[in-house]
């Protein structure tokens, strides 16, 4: 019989505190999101305020590092922007979103030069309101376009489409159909569609020719592994066509969309703000902080006084605000000094690749930053995530810098973005009339002491967006 006892066991165990994770997770954040979770504070905490210039004005906001965002007008000019934008919004609402009335003082209204944002939803509802349909049968279609994902695909069984609308008497299986087919006859072509093969076989119809057209209809809806494979000789040899004719059909195929959906949306454009910058000064190599960056928020030391002075028990939310204003100030010292100290020390490791390009690029991996700067390896894949380096060659994130070693045939170490680089110069200097396979491509390698197996070189050519030899034979 087992025998029931209390026993007393020691052990050690690390683990994070509440606040030691979230500084960990700002660590990890882009300078965007830590720009904003600073103004949030400073919107919440009064212990936080803006840093003045020079001028006594509050310095600007870090620039966004997403189009179309706006900046925050001059103090000087809020009053009469405000009033501006109040006179637009009355403008808007007396007349409609389709008035073509004037300001006072005969300028076109702000709000009538806006461009409106055409969705994929909007652009089907404008067709079908325009079909002469039944009350009962546009119910039916709007709810399949209401249903479809930005892809433009729809997702949900139609059952289940059906099911949202509670109609009486609930549509049939054949109805479900004809909305079905309705919405995929609208543009643009492909809208609709359950799957990729379905989706392609509805864009068949723009090619012109018919023997072409039978052809690409054979391929994708019986072979569309093989196509997405780029089997040209096993699609030939399944098909009973020439390798050239099945090639030209493959190539009007890849012509189609399969994500028609994608024509619709957002077209703000992200750019990249870098967070250091990095030049060359007297032959040295110098980095710093970007101040675009860098959030402008100090500590409002004559609220922090008075509350010194008056505080008593009952102030415990003023009390957590103030220590929460502390703890946000020494994360904003020590996220920006990380990352400044990690970037030189890749600089210092990788001088040679600013100097003579990927060639020179030395393999480097994250332990050796971090016994550098005397910091945890997690802490530099933190930092170096989502973190920007601008270079008198380009914009580069702070993991570009690392990569493993491949060792040559004399011993020596070779890093894989210096392998991918000398891949890249190779393709370049090929014959136009004869390109490269990748297995010649491993062996001129191999005869220059670096020994990369076939499958890698087609790994880093797709990484360099670099076609295949016999798409790149065809277009020469």
């Amino acid at each position: 019989m087992a025998s029931m006892d209390l026993r007393a066991e020691h052990r050690q165990t690390q683990t994070l505190s509440p606040r030691l994770q979230h500084a960990v997770r700002l660590l990890q954040m882009s300078s965007l999101d830590f720009a904003a979770m600073v103004r949030d504070k400073m919107g919440q905490n009064p212990f936080l305020e803006p840093e003045e210039g020079e001028d006594g004005e509050p310095s600007a906001a870090p620039e966004s590092e997403t189009a179309g965002e706006d900046a925050s007008p001059p103090v000087g000019e809020a009053d009469s922007l405000s009033m501006e934008q109040g006179d637009d919004r009355d403008m808007w609402h007396a007349d409609g979103p389709g008035s073509t009335r004037r300001a006072e003082d005969g300028e076109i209204s702000a709000m009538e030069m806006m461009a409106v944002e055409t969705t994929l939803n909007m652009h089907l509802h404008e067709q079908l309101n325009v079909l002469p349909l039944e009350p009962r049968d546009r119910a039916l279609a709007q709810a399949i376009v209401e249903s479809l994902d930005d892809d433009g695909y729809l997702r949900t069984p139609l059952e289940e489409v059906a099911q949202v609308l509670q109609l009486d008497p609930p549509p049939t299986p054949t109805e479900l159909n004809i909305a079905l087919k309705r919405v995929q006859s609208l543009d643009p072509a492909g809208i609709g569609a359950r799957s990729v093969a379905e989706c392609l076989q509805l864009q068949l119809s723009k090619i012109d020719c018919e023997a072409t057209r039978l052809l690409a209809e054979r391929i994708v809806s019986r072979h569309l592994q093989t196509l997405a494979a780029k089997d040209v000789n096993g699609l030939a040899h399944q098909l009973g066509e020439t390798p050239a004719r099945v090639e030209a059909v493959c190539d009007r195929i890849r012509r189609l969309d399969p994500r028609p959906g994608w024509r619709f949306g957002s077209s703000h454009i992200a750019y990249v703000v870098p967070d250091v910058l990095v030049k060359r000064v007297r032959g040295q190599w110098t980095v710093q902080l970007n101040p675009a960056i860098v959030p402008r928020v100090r500590f409002n030391h004559v609220y922090a006084e008075l509350f010194q002075r008056h505080r008593s028990a009952q102030n415990t939310e003023m009390a957590g605000h103030l220590q929460d204003a502390r703890w946000t100030l020494r994360n904003v010292e020590q996220r920006f000094s990380t990352i400044l100290d990690v970037a030189q020390a890749i600089v210092r490791r990788q001088r040679h690749f600013l100097e003579y390009g990927p060639m020179a690029m030395k393999p480097l991996v994250l332990r050796e930053i971090a016994d550098e700067v005397g910091i945890h390896e997690s802490t530099v894949s933190r930092v170096t995530n989502n973190k920007y380096m601008a270079t008198p060659i380009g914009v580069f994130e702070l993991k570009y810098f690392f990569s493993r070693a491949m060792i040559s045939a004399n011993g020596s170490a070779c890093s894989a973005t210096a392998i991918r680089g000398l891949i890249k110069d190779i393709i370049e200097a090929e014959r136009p009339d004869r390109p490269m396979s990748d297995a010649e491509i491993t062996r001129q390698l191999a005869q220059q002491g670096l020994v990369v197996a076939r499958r890698t070189v087609t790994k880093y050519r797709q990484m360099l967006r670099i076609e295949s030899v016999e798409r790149r034979r065809r277009h020469s």
